[in-house]
């Protein structure tokens, strides 16, 4: 391609969202004349090694990739007249599931970049892009998601989650697969088939990582209860990863932001984190307490500076935002990343195996001393949502 082809099913590649006129071609590559770029393939389901070279200017030049759904893939900055090749894999996926059916999407879901028939790249660097391979990979180790909103790969700004933020620290010898979505139980997750559709995927040493809580607690019923549908469901999804001799991690709900006069979290989980700790004691199964890390986490920050991290901004910060934001339960870009860091952090401390696909360039980090807002620098996306994700 030496042109700024859009994107076309038939043509299969090309700019998409109307951005190829904020590129400029040149003999070797192209230039972001203004951010982001959309560059989209058409691919069938399945896992793609995406090889994209880079060069950089006469002083120091950004690189920034997302992919899909806002997954990070890539946020560094390269020296002057320097050029930069990187690989980043990257999970496609489709509805249908092995064997017939397929899962249920909800209506929103239903434009999600996640869902569509394309892989596509968001360029928001600076860097001179000069080449993109794309290779399907049949074989690799995946790191499946489940969970509900504070997992998800929110696709519009300013909304965000901890599992399209892992993937900026993981090696190119995983890929992660997202299931998760806003709204989710463990119960509407089985039953929308996504379990269905990760067992089919699922193979020896693939990981299967499982947060719920938020909208399991609202149920209500003689069988509903942390100890009880929500307890035989964890058991569930754990035997579901062993069937497949894949290796399940259970996390704790992330806590809500509501803090009391004396400026410590109010627990709103009940006893749903006690009943996963309980399931991961009775099965052996690894445990990462987000609930006991982000209580921590938050309280470190106080009241004021956690609001930083939520989706918390005044009316008109965001194109069709008409009235303020006031979430406490979900995250923006910034909070996000803090949460992904408290699972990488988390899974070094216990060795949990899937350590080994971690990047060794990670700095250290403690939830009790996090990382302030003025030292984030991630540039917004440019498509929007004023509307909160399902759940709360």
């Amino acid at each position: 391609m030496d042109s700024s082809q859009p994107y076309t099913e038939q043509l299969g590649y090309g700019f998409d969202f109307y951005t190829s006129k904020n590129v400029q071609f040149h003999h070797n590559g192209f230039s972001i004349d203004k951010a982001p770029v959309y560059f989209s393939v058409m691919k069938p389901e399945g896992n793609y090694k995406v090889k994209i070279e880079f060069e950089g200017a006469e002083s120091a030049t950004t690189v920034i990739l997302k992919a899909e759904s806002r997954r990070l893939m890539l946020d560094t900055i390269i020296g002057p007249n320097t050029t930069f090749a990187k690989s980043v894999l990257i999970n496609v996926r489709t509805p249908k599931i092995i064997g017939g059916g397929e899962i249920t999407l909800k209506d929103r879901e239903l434009t999600y970049l996640n869902w569509d028939l394309k892989l596509t790249l968001e360029f928001l660097g600076t860097a001179k892009v000069r080449a993109i391979q794309v290779t399907p990979i049949p074989k690799i180790t995946s790191i499946f998601l489940a969970g509900d909103s504070t997992v998800t790969d929110q696709d519009l700004e300013p909304w965000a989650s901890w599992g399209q933020f892992i993937t900026r620290y993981l090696t190119d010898s995983v890929v992660v697969s997202n299931y998760a979505y806003s709204g989710a139980s463990l119960s509407s997750f089985k039953g929308s088939r996504r379990l269905e559709k990760i067992g089919s995927l699922l193979k020896k040493g693939d990981y299967l990582l499982i947060e719920f809580g938020h909208n399991d607690q609202k149920q209500k019923g003689e069988n509903e209860g942390p100890w009880l549908n929500y307890t035989k469901l964890l058991m569930e999804f754990v035997n579901t990863a062993r069937a497949k001799r894949a290796i399940p991690v259970l996390l704790t709900p992330v806590q809500r932001r509501f803090f009391d006069k004396n400026g410590k979290l109010k627990s709103t989980h009940g006893e749903y984190p006690d009943a996963v700790r309980s399931v991961a004691k009775k099965m052996n199964v690894p445990l990462i307490d987000l609930t006991k890390i982000t209580t921590t986490l938050y309280e470190s920050w106080g009241d004021d500076r956690s609001r930083k991290a939520f989706v918390q901004y005044p009316a008109n910060t965001f194109p069709g935002q008409n009235t303020a934001l006031e979430d406490n339960t979900h995250f923006n870009a910034f909070g996000a990343d803090e949460i992904a860091l408290c699972v990488i952090q988390e899974i070094k401390r216990q060795g949990i195996p899937l350590e080994v696909f971690l990047k060794n360039t990670i700095p250290a980090y403690n939830p009790a001393f996090p990382n302030d807002i003025s030292q984030w620098t991630l540039p917004l996306s440019n498509r929007f949502e004023p509307t909160k994700p399902d759940g709360n």
